[in-house]
């Protein structure tokens, strides 16, 4: 948590999100085999409940690029999204695993269209 919040407090407001795709791309690319569903799991539960101490705002974005890193650290992949809901419109960010099941996500997730997904095959 502490590197995503370095990253997008690193710069201006108006391009923290730039910055948090770039470091999600650069980890994305050190990925050598891909998370299994258990494993993408676990890191997503234990980035949740390592934001439960952060001094920040931790939300989904915070925490989903928390996710690639900790599972970069192990070199293995998942795919990162980010997208939006309609009625009301509403952004959000998650991960999936390289086959494309949602991880430790609710279903309201899968209203959410994808508009930016790094991570996935034919992202590279």
């Amino acid at each position: 948590m502490a590197t995503v919040f370095a990253v997008k407090g690193a710069g201006p407001r108006s391009t923290a999100m730039h910055r948090m795709t770039a470091v999600v791309r650069t980890a994305a690319s050190t990925c050598r085999r891909p998370a299994t569903p258990e494993q993408a799991r676990a890191a997503v539960l234990a980035v949740r409940r390592a934001a439960w101490l952060s001094p920040g705002r931790t939300a989904c974005l915070e925490e989903s690029v928390a996710v690639v890193l900790l599972l970069a650290m192990r070199r293995l992949s998942v795919v990162w999204c980010h997208g939006v809901a309609p009625d009301p419109v509403r952004l959000h960010a998650w991960i999936q695993t390289v086959d494309g099941a949602f991880v430790a996500e609710p279903g309201s997730t899968r209203s959410c269209t994808p508009v930016l997904a790094i991570g996935d095959r034919r992202d590279h």
